[in-house]
């Protein structure tokens, strides 16, 4: 199957509602194209088909495209789409897990406790680096989009559905670095099962943009280990320095 032939059988299941193909593990599975991403269940083969992005893909046509969502559970709960923040331009994109109760009143991501200290941890580490950064200057969005009910882990579903918009809306800013807040954000851009502690300190990859991982905001408000948010500070500072140096 070449390429082309590949991108519209993905657009075909895609169009009558299938997002999940299974594969028998004895079976070729081809590899996407740049444009369709696939991620691997350890327990079979498990091709995911996500939106194949259209050529000079723009935020605005995502949003489009997700229109007022239904294609998970998650709908039923939500009172606004979070779709994300920030600009087109970034050069760094930071991915959290999903909106809470401040970010579904209104529709912004990362607004409430968790997203004030997220703001004054960019904006105060790039002042101290003596980096010229706010947080406008940025882009910020979850990867579900809808809020969990009472706050719970996304299911690996409603991560699947929505993460084809994620990752459109990674590919249409295609920043210098990603930085994923937390274990959902990290396993769900890495298709790993290891935690923060593992996976952070380091610099990973997401096709082929660099992606380093540290705690999520609402982790270092709960947490009583100064250690923890003197991490976060450290990796939040390589960051900074890799993509505005």
């Amino acid at each position: 199957m070449n390429p082309e032939q590949l991108r519209e059988y993905l657009r075909f299941y895609r169009d009558i509602g299938i997002d999940t193909l299974y594969v028998p593990r004895r079976a070729a599975v081809p590899e996407p194209e740049p444009s369709a991403v696939a991620r691997m269940e350890p327990a079979g083969y498990q091709e995911s088909l996500l939106a194949v992005a259209p050529d000079n893909d723009t935020l605005a046509l995502i949003r489009t495209d997700i229109g007022e969502c239904t294609r998970c559970r998650l709908h039923t709960g939500r009172k606004t789409i979070v779709f994300g923040d920030g600009s087109p331009q970034a050069k760094l994109v930071f991915v959290g897990e999903g909106p809470g109760a401040d970010e579904d009143a209104q529709g912004l991501p990362f607004v409430g406790r968790a997203g004030q200290l997220l703001t004054q941890m960019i904006e105060g580490t790039a002042r101290k680096e003596g980096i010229a950064l706010q947080r406008k200057d940025v882009y910020i969005c979850n990867i579900v989009k809808c809020r969990p009910p009472e706050n719970r882990t996304p299911m690996p579903d409603e991560m699947e559905i929505c993460g084809q918009f994620v990752y459109r809306q990674i590919l249409a800013i295609r920043p210098r670095a990603i930085c994923a807040l937390g274990s959902t954000a990290a396993k769900a851009l890495l298709g790993t099962r290891e935690g923060v502690t593992r996976l952070r300190g380091k610099w990973h990859k997401w096709r082929d943009i660099p992606l380093i991982v540290t705690y999520h905001p609402s982790y270092l408000l709960r947490s009583v280990n100064p250690a923890a948010k003197r991490e976060a500070w450290d990796d939040l500072k390589k960051a900074l320095h890799f993509v505005y140096d």
